[in-house]
């Protein structure tokens, strides 16, 4: 029997976004202790070979797109007179009978292929991508905390400090088991990251896998775009 791929399921998404699920997740989290283990499925990867990018036309279209070979050259397969070569996501498959993301026939790995999209009012409203593996979550989440909570520019939300988490559940099946490492770059203080300390929190070396963000913003208001490119690695912003 064929699996179907997750997003088919109607309902996931609804619940995914709705103010419960949140609230939910968010009663696990203690402010004053590290939590040393999670349960629920936050299958994360790292380390990976991935490109974003967005585009915008003068209609009002807006595409978000990544693309991954994941490891090195991907499978090492070009496809005759195409000249681009197969990822090789297979491998993220866990081989660990019970799990959810087991190798079988018909069945997709668990990846993180997450271009991300946001609306506002039901229109649409920011193109963006974090790509980087297990930072893609993570720093999507950053960016959007930076605008909406902290009310910064699309560029500026970008370049502002990051955090990073690894050592996580994965979904090959290995477990967190001393609640991971917490990477911080430099921008984030070191009283911050004393008080995390406290917290229970490992904080450790993250060099350069704070991930690339690249994102288009409609101004509804003004009628234009904005956009943004990463600072820590190449990539432009441009328009014509």
């Amino acid at each position: 029997m064929r699996t179907r791929c997750f997003f088919n399921d109607t309902t996931i998404l609804p619940r995914l976004l709705s103010k419960e699920y949140a609230k939910n997740r968010s009663l696990l989290i203690d402010m004053n202790e590290a939590m040393q283990t999670v349960d629920a499925g936050n299958m994360n990867l790292y380390k990976g070979d991935t490109i974003y990018m967005t585009t915008a036309d003068s209609s009002g279209m807006m595409v978000s797109f990544i693309q991954s070979n994941y490891q090195g050259l991907g499978s090492g397969l070009v496809p005759t007179g195409l000249g681009f070569c197969f990822q090789d996501r297979g491998q993220l498959f866990s081989m660990f009978n019970g799990s959810a993301n087991v190798y079988a026939p018909g069945k997709r790995p668990f990846h993180t292929i997450i271009p991300a999209f946001v609306t506002k009012g039901g229109i649409p409203y920011m193109s963006f991508g974090v790509m980087g593996g297990a930072m893609q979550p993570q720093g999507q989440v950053q960016i959007l905390l930076n605008m909406i909570d902290y009310k910064m520019d699309v560029q500026a939300a970008g370049d502002s400090a990051r955090w990073y988490h690894f050592n996580d559940d994965e979904p090959t099946g290995e477990k967190m088991v001393s609640g991971g490492t917490l990477g911080v770059e430099s921008g984030i203080t070191l009283e911050v990251q004393n008080n995390l300390k406290a917290r229970g929190h490992h904080i450790g070396p993250a060099h350069g896998e704070y991930g690339g963000y690249q994102a288009i913003m409609w101004d509804n208001e003004n009628k234009a775009y904005h956009g943004a490119s990463e600072m820590r690695k190449d990539g432009q912003a441009g328009g014509w």
